[in-house]
């Protein structure tokens, strides 16, 4: 009993120091995940997380006891059900995921086992004799006999996602040599500074967040300017709104100062600024002309003045 006790306190104790030394969890699946895998997946790590694994009722009494200190560690038992561990992480998270799931293997189907992805069997020759083209119809499958062997004339889904592989699909899969299915480690939920979210979160890119972002500000300023309830996106445009009435206002009435004069000038003399935009456009034309026609003459004097000091002085 004494050496089950000091266990469990060795874990409780690590499990309380990686709490306290990481910001974030991946919560991870680990169904048919072989040994090998966990333990390239520990050396991928190395230096960037640590992966624990233990048993769920002690990760949960651990947690529990932890929650009076750091209630926000409540969040974190409710994925603490099946076939799960942690992995712990200072890192860039988009890397850690990524080395997760990098160590991916091919395998069998087995009798039994729950399909992740639908599963075909493609149109072909199958190298078989004929004695075996009862067990393929028994499956279903379309066969004709071609030059002395077995041949699938067309593809066909053997079993579908989620759905159970039957013992004979089992076995005609490893006869046909398919290995439908690659297992590795699978992220259930990202655990960070007191939050949990889905690792598609992580997939979201700068140029989303930003639109979003304008989107939301957008929003709160159109309401508050409705409601005339200021807030920090409308402040701008209520000043911008305000400066306007003040010109309407000034406009309409005798109020001045300095930089509305030429406002109202160009108000009531419309036709004087009309005139004048022309005869600009027309001036900044000649202004470009007179220079250049300058720069000539000065050429013209310098290509006379090289001659000066020629061969012959």
């Amino acid at each position: 009993m004494g050496g089950k006790s000091a266990t469990k306190s060795a874990y409780f104790d690590k499990l309380k120091g990686l709490l306290d030394e990481y910001k974030t969890i991946f919560i991870v699946s680990v169904d048919n995940v072989s040994s090998q895998q966990m333990h390239e997946i520990r050396v991928s790590l190395r230096g960037e997380g640590v992966v624990l694994m233990g048993k769920n009722t002690m990760v949960r009494r651990a947690l529990k006891g932890f929650v009076n200190d750091n209630p926000e560690y409540e969040r974190l038992l409710p994925f603490v059900r099946g076939n799960v561990g942690f992995i712990f992480t200072n890192a860039d998270l988009k890397a850690i995921r990524e080395k997760i799931l990098a160590n991916r293997v091919a395998a069998p189907a087995r009798a039994g086992a729950v399909a992740p992805l639908d599963v075909f069997i493609p149109a072909g020759n199958t190298g078989m004799e004929p004695g075996k083209t009862s067990f393929f119809q028994a499956l279903g499958v379309p066969t004709k006999i071609a030059r002395g062997t077995i041949e699938i004339t067309s593809d066909l889904k053997l079993v579908e996602a989620g759905a159970k592989v039957g013992a004979s699909e089992a076995t005609l899969l490893n006869m046909l040599n398919i290995s439908p299915f690659t297992y590795g480690m699978s992220i259930t939920q990202i655990y960070d500074d007191g939050q949990t979210f889905g690792a598609d979160v992580l997939d979201i890119e700068d140029e989303q967040l930003l639109k979003a972002l304008s989107i939301a500000a957008n929003t709160i300023a159109s309401i508050s300017l409705a409601a005339n309830f200021p807030t920090v996106p409308s402040v701008l445009h209520s000043v911008v709104n305000t400066y306007k009435k003040v010109l309407a206002i000034a406009i309409e009435t005798e109020i001045s100062w300095p930089e509305i004069e030429e406002l109202k000038d160009r108000i009531a003399n419309p036709d004087a600024y009309a005139a004048a935009a022309p005869a600009a456009a027309a001036a900044a034309t000649d202004g470009g002309a007179a220079p250049a026609a300058k720069e000539e003459e000065e050429e013209e004097e310098e290509s006379d003045e090289g001659g000066f000091g020629g061969l012959f002085d």
